[in-house]
């Protein structure tokens, strides 16, 4: 079994588990959780055939040339799942945990950026909310891409048939002890010996999953629990993300209402002006070199302005009585 996990990378058999880069401190936390979880082994080499008794202290497994003693204390455990679906829970285990933990930091930064670009839209807060959606978006991938994995091994259930290693490895062996004793034409008990991972150990697997092929009931369960968690844990990804859409709608509603406001600000100076251009153009009329009869009457001048100016204040005010009742200006 080929376990790609985000940082774990491993291959699992049914008796050992060979793991790529196991000093990183991603790493670290996944050989910590084996070493505690699964039951401690200590390995020695053999020389020789493979051959053994078992005893009732002490039963081995046969490892490529490695005896693999199961101390005394695990003789009477009955284990609910073999030793790759184990290795596999762990591996998914600490994997939702970071991911979990991701999603809860990108929680507690996520809120107050957008909080306080609610309150204030300013190019900082923009930037930090850019940068909040970047690493929302790489761990939505994260997430996204082991669900669907896990999704499609669950939808095939020849895959999970095929991850069934320490069934397969029973199966063989029995098919070997069924061979060796047709050619030796002796009978002899061989089941509490075939799996050689401990007599109990071996009892209870065959009997609990009794060799079926097509039974993939304890992997099914085992998927569908860490599929349910990473769903949720991308259902708080989405959450966020819809959170920053809000945050986002409510900003560009502000900015369009401060965008419509000073247009109506600027047509309101439009319409000034041009009240004010008719009072210029009028006192340029008669700023010419052209003589007049009354321009030596006392008090002309300021009766003049007088008019000119309220003419224009007139026109301003039925213009923009027309562009409130236009609705081109608000109330």
């Amino acid at each position: 079994m080929v376990v790609n996990l985000e940082f774990i990378k491993a291959i699992v058999t049914a008796e050992e588990i060979l793991i790529l880069d196991p000093l990183q401190q991603e790493v670290l936390q996944f050989v910590d959780q084996l070493r505690l979880q699964l039951p401690h082994r200590s390995a020695y080499k053999t020389r020789g055939a493979v051959t053994g008794d078992v005893n009732d202290n002490e039963t081995h497994a046969s490892t490529g040339g490695h005896w693999l003693p199961v101390p005394e204390a695990m003789e009477g455990l009955q284990c609910e799942l073999p030793f790759e679906f184990q290795a596999l829970e762990i591996a998914l285990e600490v994997v939702c945990s970071f991911l979990d933990k991701s999603v809860a930091e990108l929680e507690r930064d996520a809120y107050p950026v957008l909080d306080e670009l609610a309150r204030n839209v300013s190019t900082k807060n923009l930037e930090h909310v850019r940068s909040l959606k970047s690493n929302l978006t790489r761990l939505l991938a994260r997430v996204q891409k082991v669900r669907d994995e896990i999704e499609h091994l669950l939808d095939d259930n020849e895959d999970m048939a095929n991850l069934y290693l320490t069934r397969k490895w029973i199966q063989n062996q029995q098919l070997e002890a069924l061979s060796g004793a047709a050619a030796s034409n002796s009978i002899t008990t061989t089941m509490p010996r075939l799996p050689r991972l401990g007599s109990n150990r071996s009892v209870s697997l065959v009997s609990s999953h009794n060799l079926d092929d097509d039974d993939v009931e304890d992997l099914e369960m085992l998927l569908e629990a860490y599929f349910m968690q990473l769903d949720g844990t991308r259902n708080k990804i989405l959450s966020v993300r819809e959170y920053i859409d809000d945050t986002e709608d409510y900003v560009n509603i502000q900015l369009d209402n401060q965008r419509n406001e000073l247009i109506q600000l600027q047509l309101t100076l439009t319409i000034a002006s041009f009240a004010i251009s008719i009072e210029t153009l009028v006192a340029g009329w008669f700023g010419m070199n052209i003589p007049y009869t009354w321009d030596h009457t006392d008090g002309v001048f300021n009766i003049f302005v007088g008019c000119i100016t309220a003419g224009s204040v007139l026109i301003f005010l039925l213009i923009l009585g027309y562009a409130r009742w236009k609705k081109l200006l608000g109330s």
